[in-house]
């Protein structure tokens, strides 16, 4: 048995995990999936101070008042990118292994608002400004951005919908605070947008990919939409059960 914590990006929250949890549940792992404070069944206590700090603190006291040891730490796309790094540098004793799905950990002193292209930042930026008070980054058009997916269950778009949460901007601009503790730690990418020829493409021209030109990480290739737990459930709980 090992102790998984799954942690969702940008919009969603613990929810998005069910059928990834109750398979790894299935095969006689310990799972905690947690919405971090802003999204899911937390989104009321979002604010605009609601920053990455504060997403930090949310696993810090998971895993410190559940007393959970040899953490799986898994994070998804944005929590991949800086939340589970930063958990994992602060208390690096509880964690086993890190996992990125369809992510990688950003370098010290860069905000997950920096690593996508200017013409993004500008549109998302214009989005808070209009339509999220000033504070938040509203979901994105959810249907239009799985119209091409292949085998989503039926009610995933409608849940997508009616469940994701605007994203305290506060947590995107925030840089990402680290020493180099976490880099002793075994980590796992799993690759979905892109294939680890693109990967290793990047590592060589974008300084954002630096961490994954070491030795130290694996990856496994699940490639089809950014969020394969909606996707790929199946195929996704076989790679997370056999990096345990």
């Amino acid at each position: 048995m090992a102790t998984y914590v799954l942690l969702p990006g940008f919009w969603l929250g613990a929810w998005a995990w069910r059928p990834v949890a109750d398979d790894l549940r299935g095969r006689g792992h310990d799972v905690h999936a947690l919405s971090l404070t802003g999204t899911g069944e937390r989104a009321h206590l979002a604010r605009p101070d609601t920053d990455l700090e504060t997403h930090i603190t949310d696993v810090l006291n998971l895993i410190h008042y559940e007393d959970l040891h040899d953490v799986v730490l898994v994070g998804h796309s944005y929590a991949g990118a800086v939340v589970i790094p930063s958990v994992a540098d602060r208390m690096p004793e509880r964690i086993n292994r890190l996992v990125f799905i369809d992510s990688g950990p950003l370098p010290d002193g860069m905000s997950h608002s920096e690593f996508v292209p200017p013409e993004e930042r500008t549109r998302n930026a214009e989005l808070v400004r209009t339509e999220g008070d000033g504070w938040r980054l509203p979901p994105p058009p959810w249907r239009q951005l799985a119209s091409d997916v292949a085998g989503l269950p039926g009610d995933t778009l409608e849940r997508l919908v009616r469940l994701s949460a605007p994203q305290p901007w506060a947590t995107a601009t925030t840089p990402v605070r680290l020493t180099e503790t976490w880099e002793k730690l075994p980590r796992l990418h799993v690759l979905c947008s892109f294939p680890v020829e693109e990967v290793q493409k990047r590592i060589a021209t974008v300084p954002a990919f630096r961490h994954m030109a070491t030795e130290g990480w694996a990856y496994r290739e699940l490639l089809g939409w950014h969020w394969p737990m909606f996707d790929r459930p199946a195929e996704l709980t076989a790679i997370l059960h056999e990096a345990a």
